[in-house]
């Protein structure tokens, strides 16, 4: 009997608060004449997009394999908790899936990320035929938890309130073979009223600066040219054992890793940005010329209900540091609209510091009321049709700001990090695409010598858009790397293959989240 049917006829889902079998995720699927065939769909922020890889690698090593024709047998959604209508999308894929499992014998539906913890057995108790809802802290149940749901023929719900195991020991599967993530920290300390992230992920843990790099390390023998470094609130890192130096400390050892060429991180919090943090960036050569720094709002009013401990001159303060050290970096930035209590006084202060910081790019929200964070109950909610008059004004003038500032990029000569995926409409209009040291997205012309994805390409900017520069003569040079050879090994090529052929590759640059605005963004 499939588990729907028995919730259906009244029995209640198992529940249990932490994972009870050791090392959880070796356990393997269940055999059958063909391996089992899984699909994960991804909400939120750079994090989620890190825990589907373990998530895919946890699979993996447990005998499933990866879908590729839309009929996956387990299908798992890793939820985000930021956006007000996190739940009514989650419950809406939830009720288009469920006429697929009636007609899909044997297949199962769970649902894991910051939404599964926050919402425990409220999932199925929505929607019962789901079969498993684990948390954030216990990611390396999932295997253990969909053969117990099979063999036990009902749903399993399993949260832990607290990290058992750093998630970087579990398995991964990599989107990417030229660029990773790389976890320096899980969990935040801070208490914006704005955000539930720490209560869904916990006070901050922090791994030691030798593991980090050891994985750094392997990432770049397989191939790795470029990682990014995560963290909620990533340059805290070393709180946790007593450092305030340890976030330079890393990024200046992560200058010493033979065939690191790119680094970068995200996303750091104004109040712990130290000017020995600066100096790491801008004295080592491989940490790039580019920085997410959030900002939220520029009223020190609002600032300050956000419960946010830095004030405009503060942030300005950064920014202008940041300039003078790195007169190249590209700087962006978060901002809401509309929080409790923002008057028009204080939005033009936001206006205000986004004129001065002239940001290259800005991930702008209108603020959604989440239940359980001290925001939600505030007095002086703003009307939503101020609100959507103020974020029009806000995004209009980022734009003109972004515009003008990649003009200023035409006829410079750029080294791309050629991406898979970055470009839309390449096959279509004859180029490809990637990220300059700045993170920039750059669409190039193609030549006779076809670069590949993890290649490095040198080339001169021609057109200026506000969301991406073209280089549209081919690229002035191709230089062939070891990430290259990673892509092209995948695609079964031997080393040193020119042709691509585009749009065709599955493998690409760790994919953008569904959803944007969760825990990296502080």
């Amino acid at each position: 009997m499939a588990p729907v049917a028995e919730l259906a006829s009244g029995r209640m889902p198992h529940i249990s608060v932490r994972c009870r079998v050791p090392l959880c995720f070796v356990m393997t699927a269940p055999t059958t004449s063909q391996p089992r065939t899984y699909e994960i769909r991804t909400y939120g922020c750079q994090m989620n997009v890190h825990d589907s890889e373990r998530l895919a690698g946890l699979l993996e090593t447990a005998g499933y394999v990866k879908d590729d024709v839309g009929e996956a047998d387990v299908v798992v959604f890793n939820t985000c908790a930021v956006r007000e209508n996190a739940d009514n999308r989650l419950y809406g894929n939830l009720g288009h899936l469920r006429p697929v499992k009636d007609g899909h014998p044997g297949m199962q539906i769970a649902v894991g990320g910051c939404l599964a913890q926050k919402d425990r057995d409220t999932i199925v108790r929505r929607a019962p035929w789901v079969d498993v809802v684990f948390g954030t802290h216990n990611m390396g149940s999932l295997p253990v938890l969909l053969e117990r749901a099979r063999v036990q023929q009902e749903a399993q719900v399993e949260i832990e309130e607290s990290l058992s195991v750093f998630p970087s020991t579990l398995p991964t599967r990599r989107e990417s073979p030229y660029a990773a993530w790389v976890s320096v920290s899980v969990g935040c300390n801070n208490t914006c009223t704005f955000c539930i992230v720490p209560a869904l992920r916990g006070k901050e843990k922090d791994r030691r600066p030798g593991e980090i790099l050891r994985e750094i390390e392997a990432l770049v023998a397989e191939g790795v040219l470029e990682v990014t470094l995560l963290g909620q609130n990533v340059n805290a890192y070393g709180s946790e054992f007593g450092d305030r130096a340890a976030f330079a400390k890393l990024l200046r050892a992560c200058g010493d890793v033979p065939g690191l060429e790119r680094v970068r991180f995200t996303s750091p919090h104004p109040r712990d940005f130290t000017d020995d943090v600066i100096a790491a960036m801008a004295e080592t050569p491989n940490v790039m010329p580019s920085l997410h720094m959030p900002l939220q709002s520029g009223s020190d009013d609002v600032l300050r209900a956000m419960r946010r401990s830095y004030r405009q001159d503060r942030y300005l303060g950064i920014i202008d540091r940041v300039r003078a050290a790195i007169p190249d970096a590209a700087i962006t930035t978060d901002i809401i609209v509309g929080f409790p209590g923002e008057t028009d006084a204080d939005f033009e202060q936001t206006l205000h510091v986004v004129r001065e910081a002239r940001f290259s790019g800005a991930f702008t929200f209108q603020y959604s009321k989440r239940p359980g964070t001290p925001a939600a109950t505030m007095d002086d909610q703003v009307p939503k049709a101020v609100v959507q008059e103020r974020y029009e004004r806000l995004v209009a003038l980022q734009e003109e700001i972004s515009w003008a500032e990649n003009r200023k990029q035409l006829a410079r000569t750029l080294d791309v990090l050629v991406a898979e995926g970055e470009g839309r409409k390449d096959e279509a209009r004859h180029r490809m695409s990637g990220r300059a040291p700045d993170n920039r997205l750059v669409h190039f012309g193609l030549g006779a010598d076809v670069p590949r994805p993890g290649d490095v390409v040198t080339v001169e900017v021609t057109y200026a858009a506000p969301h991406h520069l073209v280089a549209e003569g081919p690229a002035r040079e191709v230089r062939r790397t070891r990430a290259g050879d990673a892509w092209a090994a995948l695609q079964g090529e031997p080393k040193g293959v020119s042709g691509v052929s585009l749009g065709m590759p599955t493998i690409g640059r760790p994919p953008a989240p569904a959803a944007s605005g969760c825990s990296t963004r502080s």
